[in-house]
């Protein structure tokens, strides 16, 4: 029986003659900001499942996003992000499995969908010190090393650091496979803000991630009292931003509320 990953996006492999399309969502949403190195700890902090709604504001046109995390068998995960305005939309879902504090990616799809579509993959082999990479119909061989996650599992990476670490370390350099390289990121630790959201108001840690481009500017922002959920982001590239913000959850099964 095909297992639920298998059922939600199927994966093309090098050599296949599946056709993609460039997407028209590309500044939709932004999230591909963390590549952690790992973390080592005797004991894993919990992993707890969640379902949580933002509302995305770019150029003026507003996208709900809904954003997944559930646990499989063993020690996997499966984690799902999409959301559609019109004909126009986006699906994404990571797999990976955590030992400890640390995510070991499997593989990472992500669907554009519309009058046009973009599709691309990252399935990673430690054993062939190997990332497969899909992009643009073209399949390209990135070097593998552990602490290099994909564009999702590397949020829950992160969580996964925080929760493992109260004080918030103040310079964090992570590692992402995205398109046709790897490469590093750079956090800096802004400090401690009490953020109003449509939930209420809410304590959290904002973090900034560096850019060599000037015009490009990230912020993130996480909730410590929800297992470091993130509760917002704002990017902005070439004077366009990208704005996105918690509008409901539930974590463990239980609904979030501001205190």
């Amino acid at each position: 029986m095909a297992s639920r990953y298998q059922r939600q996006a199927s994966i093309t492999r090098p050599g296949n003659t599946d056709r993609f399309s460039p997407a028209a969502c590309a500044l939709l949403f932004c999230l591909g900001l963390f590549t952690p190195h790992c973390v080592a700890a005797d004991t894993a902090p919990a992993l707890r499942p969640y379902t949580a709604q933002y509302k995305t504001t770019a150029r003026g046109f507003d996208l709900i996003v809904t954003r997944t995390l559930e646990a499989e068998e063993g020690n996997r995960y499966v984690q799902t992000n999409g959301g559609k305005i019109l004909v126009v939309g986006f699906h994404e879902i990571s797999v990976f499995e955590v030992e400890q504090n640390n995510v070991q990616p499997i593989s990472y799809v992500y669907q554009g969908t519309g009058m046009v579509s973009r599709r691309r993959e990252l399935h990673f082999d430690a054993q062939q010190d190997q990332i497969s990479s899909l992009y643009k119909k073209a399949w390209y061989a990135l070097p593998y090393a552990d602490g290099t996650l994909d564009r999702i599992s590397q949020v829950v990476q992160l969580r996964l650091m925080l929760l493992a670490n109260p004080e918030a370390p103040r310079d964090i350099t992570l590692r992402v496979a995205d398109r046709k390289r790897v490469k590093d990121s750079r956090l800096l630790l802004v400090g401690r803000e009490t953020l109003q959201t449509p939930l209420g108001p809410i304590d959290t840690l904002h973090y900034q991630r560096l850019h060599d481009d000037a015009e490009r500017k990230s912020d993130l922002w996480f909730a410590p009292q929800w297992d470091y959920l993130m509760v917002r982001t704002v990017h902005i590239e070439s004077g366009d931003p990208v704005e996105m913000i918690i509008t409901s959850a539930t974590l463990g099964g239980q609904r979030l509320t501001a205190n």
